[in-house]
């Protein structure tokens, strides 16, 4: 058997990635061993883990997918997939919805990683 444990994010403001997981998602923040680079480590259920990096991203500049379902990604399950909705939706973040028909959706975050949030 396997499990994913974390998911590593490379992110450019470390205060502009804690408003979008913090503040759009509701994660909260855990604690993070001094690796030699600012970072921000997120809990989620099942012990797995979701850890930003501040680093110089080797991506900047590559066009990205239009839909993020064909782009790499982090796939999320949600609680409250209308409320995660909602606060998307007031910060004017924009959304496409999953081509499957799933009640799903894919955002990005302030440094254009894709996030699929389902219910």
């Amino acid at each position: 058997m396997m499990k994913i444990m974390h998911v590593g994010l490379i992110v450019s403001d470390l205060k502009m990635a804690a408003q979008f997981y913090e503040g759009i998602l509701g994660l909260s923040p855990i604690q993070r061993p001094q690796l030699g680079f600012d970072g921000l480590w997120y809990g989620l259920e099942g012990g797995q883990q979701i850890h930003l990096m501040l680093l110089d991203n080797p991506y900047a500049g590559c066009e990205k997918p239009a839909h993020g379902g064909r782009d790499n990604h982090l796939a999320m399950v949600v609680d409250d997939f209308d409320g995660i909705r909602a606060r998307l939706d007031a910060a004017g973040i924009a959304v496409t919805l999953s081509k499957s028909g799933r009640n799903a959706l894919f955002c990005r975050d302030p440094d254009g990683n894709t996030i699929e949030l389902f219910s």
